[in-house]
C-alpha cells in the first residue's frame, strides 16, 4: 500500500495562523509535530511503502525539510504549479504509482486531518484493502456526533448485517443546512466523509476515465512532461492550466457504480476551522483552550492561541482569540467560518498579512522583519547549520550585518571572512555577496538594510544550491530532458 498525501491547500478558515506561504498542515497545531508529519506518523509501518506526496510548488522546502526532520524519503514529491482540487492532484500521482505496478493500493490522505485513536485507524485500513484489492473504491466515513454544516454526509447500504464492515455507498450529501444536518444526525445511518480514500491505481484511473475524461486526459498529458528538479517533480503549468477543478467526490465517487464505504470511528477531524481545534483541543475547568500564555477570569468556552505574548480575558464567553505577530483575530467561536470571508476581503485589499507571515521561511532557515520604515528595515535572520544563501547583489540597498550567534562566512565582492558573536560587517549598494552558516548550530543575525528600495525583488541572485536562478534550472531542465526515457503510460493503460 502506498500513502498519497495531499499537502496542498491554502487553510483560510484558520487564518491568521495559517496562510498560502505556510498553511495550517505545516503547523504544529497540537503537538511539536505538523499535522503533515502526524499524517505520516500514525500509518501502519508494516503495510506501507515510502509515500508519494503532492505539494503546491511554493510549498516544496517546506515538505522536504519536514520529511527530513521525520526521517522519511518519498517515493516522489510532486509539485503543482497551481491548485487544481483532489481529483487532478491523485490522478497525477496515480499515474506515478501505476507506472511501476497498475495493482497497487493506494491511501490517499489529506495532511492536515487529526485522526486521535491510531489502532481504530489502523483497523479500518485493514477492511478497506480486502475490497480495494477486488477494485473496489474506498471511502472512510465518521458517525457524526453533532448537527455539523461543514462536512458532506454518506450514506451506505447493508448496515444490519456488518455495521462495522465495507458497505456498497448509496448516496451522496453536500454540506447541509442546520435544520438537514439535525435530521440525518436524529435519522442515523449517515456518515461524515472524511475526504480519505483507498483504491487501485487502475481502478481509480479507470473510473476518472469514465466519469471524467477532460481530467484524465489532461493529467495523463501532463504526466508525459514531468520535469524532475532536485528532489521534486514539477508538474507543467501550460498543461496543468487546462485540467478542469474538481475534487474525487465529484469526479469519480459520486459516479462510480464501486464507491463502498469503511466506517472510521477514530476520533477524526479534518480541523478546518478554529472550532474544530477547540473540539479536539485540552481544555481547563470552564472549557477553555490555551496555547500560550493567559490569565482568564469569568470566563468559559474560548479558545486562546497566544504564544508570543500575555492575553487577558474577563467576563467573556465562546471567543476565539489569534495572536500572531503581525496580526490579531478575535472571533465568537460560532462565527469562525466566517473567517474564510475575512481573508477574501484582505486579498482584494493585497494585505500581505493573508500571503505571508512576518517572519518568512526559507530552504536555508528564516527571517523576521522586526522594524521598517523610511528607506530602512531590520531584519532578524536564522542560517540553518551548512546552509548558505544564494550568490547576490541588490541594486537599491546596502545591508548592515551583525552578528549575535553562531559564526557566519562572508564573501564580499573578492573576500571571504569569518565573523563571530558581537562582529559585524557591511555589504555596499552592488556588491556581489552570500552567507554561509559553517558551524553547527543556528547562525543568528541582525541585518540592517537602508536605501530607496527595500522590497524582496532586489535581488539577482547569480548562484544558488536551491535552483532558484533561472540559469541553473534551465540547466537543470536540459539535462533531465536528455536523460528522459520513453513513457510506457499508455502500454500501462492498454492493460489496465
Amino acid at each position: 500500500m502506498i500513502p498519497v498525501i495531499l499537502s496542498g491547500g491554502s487553510g483560510s478558515r484558520l487564518w491568521p495562523l495559517s496562510r498560502e506561504a505556510y498553511p495550517k498542515q505545516f503547523l504544529p497545531l497540537l503537538t511539536r509535530d505538523s499535522m503533515f508529519q502526524q499524517t505520516l506518523a500514525r500509518l501502519p509501518k508494516d503495510k506501507v511503502e515510502a509515500p508519494v506526496v503532492v505539494a503546491n510548488e511554493e510549498h516544496r522546502f517546506i515538505v522536504k525539510e519536514q520529511l527530513d526532520a521525520i526521517g522519511l524519503k518519498p517515493q516522489t514529491m510532486l509539485l503543482e504549479p497551481f491548485g487544481r482540487n483532489t481529483a487532478p492532484a491523485v490522478a497525477m500521482a496515480a499515474i506515478q504509482i501505476a507506472r511501476r505496478d497498475p495493482t497497487s493500493i493506494m491511501l490517499v490522505l489529506p495532511a492536515d486531518h487529526d485522526i486521535s485513536e491510531t489502532k481504530p485507524f489502523h483497523d479500518a485500513i485493514a477492511k478497506g484493502i480486502e475490497v480495494a484489492q477486488e477494485g473496489a473504491l474506498v471511502l472512510f466515513g465518521t458517525t457524526p456526533d453533532r448537527p455539523e454544516t461543514g462536512y458532506g454526509y454518506v450514506s451506505a447500504a447493508g448496515a444490519e448485517e456488518d455495521p462495522n464492515g465495507p458497505r456498497p455507498v448509496q448516496k451522496f450529501i453536500e454540506k447541509p443546512d442546520e435544520a438537514t444536518a439535525q435530521r440525518l444526525l436524529d435519522e442515523g445511518g449517515y456518515y461524515w466523509n472524511s475526504g480519505m480514500f483507498m483504491f487501485r491505481a487502475d481502478a481509480y484511473l479507470r473510473e476518472l476515465k469514465t466519469h471524467s475524461r477532460d481530467i484524465y486526459d489532461t493529467a495523463l498529458l501532463a504526466a508525459k512532461s514531468l520535469e524532475a528538479d532536485m528532489d521534486f517533480c514539477r508538474i507543467p503549468p501550460e498543461i496543468f492550466e487546462h485540467c478542469p477543478d474538481d475534487s474525487i467526490d465529484y469526479a469519480v465517487m459520486e459516479k462510480t457504480t464501486r464507491a463502498m464505504l469503511v466506517p472510521l470511528d477514530a476520533g477524526w477531524s479534518d480541523v478546518g476551522a478554529w472550532s474544530s481545534l477547540w473540539d479536539i483541543s485540552d481544555k481547563d475547568e470552564q472549557d477553555n483552550a490555551v496555547f500560550g500564555d493567559a490569565c482568564l477570569e469569568d470566563s468559559s468556552g474560548c479558545l486562546i492561541h497566544a504564544p508570543d505574548k500575555l492575553v487577558a480575558m474577563i467576563g467573556v464567553d465562546n471567543l476565539v482569540v489569534v495572536d500572531t505577530k503581525d496580526a490579531l483575530m478575535v472571533a465568537h467561536r460560532d462565527r469562525v467560518q466566517e473567517i474564510k470571508g475575512v481573508v477574501k476581503k484582505l486579498k482584494a485589499e493585497s494585505r500581505p498579512e493573508t500571503r505571508v507571515h512576518r517572519e518568512v521561511f526559507r530552504p536555508w532557515g528564516s527571517y523576521d522583519s522586526i522594524d521598517m520604515g523610511n528607506r530602512f528595515q531590520v531584519k532578524h535572520i536564522t542560517v540553518k547549520p551548512g546552509e548558505k544563501l544564494s550568490l547576490q547583489k541588490h541594486h537599491h540597498r546596502a545591508e548592515h550585518w551583525i552578528i549575535v550567534r553562531g559564526t557566519a562566512e562572508v564573501s564580499r565582492d573578492d573576500e571571504t571572512f569569518l565573523l563571530s558573536e558581537n562582529e559585524s560587517t557591511y555589504i555596499p549598494i552592488g556588491a556581489v555577496h552570500r552567507l554561509f552558516n559553517p558551524g553547527k548550530i543556528p547562525l543568528e543575525l541582525i541585518e540592517v538594510q537602508s536605501g530607496a528600495y527595500l522590497g524582496e525583488d532586489d535581488i539577482e541572485r547569480l548562484d544558488d544550491r536551491y535552483g532558484r536562478t533561472e540559469a541553473v534550472q534551465d540547466k537543470e531542465r536540459d539535462k533531465q530532458s536528455d536523460e528522459k526515457k520513453e513513457d510506457d503510460i499508455p502500454v500501462m493503460m492498454n492493460r489496465a
